[in-house]
């Protein structure tokens, strides 16, 4: 199984920087993609809710920007709406996400980062 890990990274997030220590403490060397700085586009978005598999709901941060905004929870919830959100506004991505051999989780706690490294069920 592969080792390489590409990390979606706030820099400035707690979590974020928690699951790129975790990463780099098991001697991995993970791409890191500050998607604020470079704005992720449709296909990867996607993509991520492919890997990630549930709601696809869950990838959008519903904190106080969502709220500053004036956005509404239930007008977030199919694919193609959480997509059209997080393009227009990519800081209410939950972050970070992590991927790994085909497979992704939102390290929130940090600690979730791990999964990628157990044997799927």
């Amino acid at each position: 199984m592969s080792d390489e890990v590409r990390i979606y990274h706030n820099p400035v997030c707690g979590k974020s920087r928690g699951a790129l220590e975790i990463l780099q403490q098991r001697g991995l060397d993970p791409e890191v993609i500050e998607y604020l700085k470079a704005p992720l586009d449709r296909k990867t978005l996607e993509g991520f809710l492919d890997l990630l598999g549930g709601e696809p709901a869950a990838l959008v941060r519903k904190d106080k920007r969502f709220r500053e905004l004036g956005l509404d929870e239930k007008d977030y919830v199919s694919r193609a709406q959480v997509v059209d959100v997080l393009l227009a506004h990519p800081e209410l991505m939950e972050r970070p996400v992590v991927i790994r051999a085909g497979r992704a989780v939102i390290a929130r706690p940090s600690e979730r980062v791990l999964e990628l490294f157990e044997t799927p069920k």
